[in-house]
Formats: structure tokens, sequence, C-alpha cells
């Protein structure tokens, strides 16, 4: 007996040592322990992958000399991709085009459009068809812009967070032709969607991008607006997984809460793939959203002379030029936007 009973003991105490590593029946199976490097995604319904917290810093600061660090880093998912934030950029390729400036607080700044497009090199024109017209645009971005006409190099922003800078290009192409941009709201707490600024460690800020492009008799034949098509690519800081929603191609942050923090540790990011081709002039966003157009005033431009020095151009009263952005100009970081002119 007294054997027996021992036996019986040490194969009780053997079977609840085995369920030390038992799962638990109780747990989610779309979230992840709290223990693990990946977040905790249950509540998220989109096509976005999700990652959660500061991203690794590859790239201390692109641009030196700038009142802000524009760093580059990057972060694994929680479906194990790997994104770049706050994106994959040109800034440090050399075949890639500086476009020339129209006021740039490191460089030259003019006090006019006429005075900058007056002292425009010919030898920066990008020519794209031999046989086509020499277009100029000026545009002001918040905070960085990539410039490309039917999938070509034109021109790229020489500061990619701060100061507020502006520039004029001109390139030699037939019409129809395409206008394609990736914009960049930059950010200091890198995959947070977030600057030090405003005495919060974590504030938002915003994007935007205004721009307008002339024939050679100086004839407006473009404007941001409405019109053009603008689509989200990388959205942060996410402090609720069930705010974001989609329908169709549109990807919506509207329910979001925008307001800035002294803690975002612990923020989501949404990141979408771009589309290899997106820049070319036959790649199709006829299902893109509309660009989300927005006021000077949401902007905050009346105080930066990169704007302000040249308002006969981008805000002509018979042809005013928009603040074009995804439809959070707040919470979505990076966002493609493509026009084509007829």
């Amino acid at each position: 007996m007294k054997t027996s009973r021992y036996m019986y003991m040490m194969i009780l105490w053997l079977m609840a040592l085995s369920c030390l590593n038992c799962d638990n029946d109780n747990s989610d199976d779309n979230n992840t322990d709290s223990d693990d490097d990946n977040p905790v995604t249950g509540e998220y319904l989109g096509t976005a992958s999700v990652s959660q917290g500061l991203a690794t810093t590859t790239i201390d600061n692109l641009y030196l000399p700038g009142q802000r660090v524009a760093g580059v880093g990057t972060i694994t998912a929680a479906d194990n991709s790997v994104w770049t934030v706050p994106a994959e950029v040109n800034y440090n390729n050399s075949v890639f085009p500086f476009a020339p400036d129209l006021f740039n607080p490191d460089g030259i700044q003019y006090s006019t459009a006429t005075e900058a497009l007056a002292a425009f090199d010919d030898n920066d024109i990008v020519e794209i068809d031999t046989d086509g017209e020499v277009i100029t645009g000026y545009i002001f971005a918040d905070n960085y812009f990539e410039l490309y006409i039917n999938g070509e190099f034109v021109g790229k922003d020489a500061i990619p967070f701060t100061e507020f800078n502006s520039h004029i290009v001109k390139f030699r192409v037939s019409r129809p032709f395409t206008i394609a941009m990736k914009l960049v709201d930059w950010e200091e707490n890198l995959g947070l969607g977030s600057e030090n600024n405003q005495g919060s460690d974590y504030y938002t800020g915003d994007g935007g991008m205004v721009a307008v492009f002339k024939d050679v008799l100086q004839n407006i034949i473009a404007t941001t607006g409405s019109e053009w098509k603008a689509q989200a690519f990388y959205t942060s800081p996410i402090k609720d997984l069930s705010c974001p929603t989609e329908s169709g191609t549109t990807r919506s942050s509207s329910n979001c809460d925008t307001a800035s923090e002294n803690d975002g540790t612990s923020f989501y990011a949404l990141h979408w793939e771009l589309p290899s081709t997106w820049m070319n002039e036959n790649f199709d966003t006829s299902d893109w959203p509309d660009a989300t157009t927005y006021t000077n005033e949401t902007i905050v431009v009346n105080n930066k002379p990169s704007y302000t020095n040249f308002t006969d151009i981008f805000d002509d009263p018979e042809n005013d030029a928009e603040f074009i952005w995804s439809t959070n100009v707040i919470l979505d970081n990076e966002v493609i936007v493509s026009y084509t002119v007829q």
C-alpha cells in the first residue's frame, strides 16, 4: 500500500510539472504575449502591417545644419515585415538632383518668383522629352518631397525636416505628362510619427504640400487641389488600433486621437507597401482617394517667408493652389500624390 500510494503521488506531481508549459486556454490567439517584441494587433482589422514603439535608428541625421534632426530608422512589425521610417528616400542618392532654391534658409533666398525665374540656370532644366516644352514648377512642402515626371527624377527637397524652404524646378516634357510626388512628414521619434515640439515629447505635427506648374509663357497649367490623387503609406502614432478604418482604397484615421503626449512609447504605426512603379506615367491611380485639401491656416504657413514671399504664385486670385495631403494631414506621414497634365 505504501509503495502504490508513493507511485500515485509521483504520477500526480509529474503531471502538474508537465503542465507548467501548457498553453493558456483563455488566451486570445489574435494577440501576442505581453513580453513579446511584437505588438498586440487583435483590435486592428485593416490591411496594414502594425508595429509598436520606437524604431532602431540607422541614419543619425541626413542634414546636419537642420534645426531638427532628420534621422532614418527601421522597425519590425507584428507580421515580421521590416519597414523604413519615416520613409525610404533618395536624399543621399547623388543621381537624384536637389531642386534649385526658391527660398532656402541655408542657400539662396529669393524675394520674389520673378527674381528666381530670371536667375534660373538653364543647365538645371531636366530633359525628359527632347521635343517637349519647358515647364516651370514652384513647390513648398512640409516637410519633404521627391518629384518625378513620367517616372524620371526631377528634383528633391534640399532640407528634409526644418527649416522650411521652397523650390523652383524646370523640366522639358511633352503633354500629357504625369506628376508623381513622394511626400514625407518627418519625425524625431522614429516609428512613432512625432517630434519633440510645442512643449510635448511626442508632438504629432502635420504635413502639407502646395505646387504650381506653368508653361513657357508662364500660364498656369496645373495647381494642387482635390483633382489630384493621394494615398497614405505610413500612419502614426495610433493610440487605439480599433480607430483606423478602410473603405475600398481609402485608409482613414479620422476617428483616431491626434493629441500630443508626453509619453508615446507604446503607440502603434501602420505600414503599407509602396507599389514599385508608383512614379511611372502608366501607373493607375484611378481608384485612389482624391487628395484632401487644407487651408493656409491649417498648415500654418503665414509666418514662413519660404511661402509668403511667393503668395502671388501659390495664392493666385484666379487659380489658387491648395495645400494637399491624404485624408489625415496629422497622422499620415508618408503620402504619394499624383496628377496627369493633359
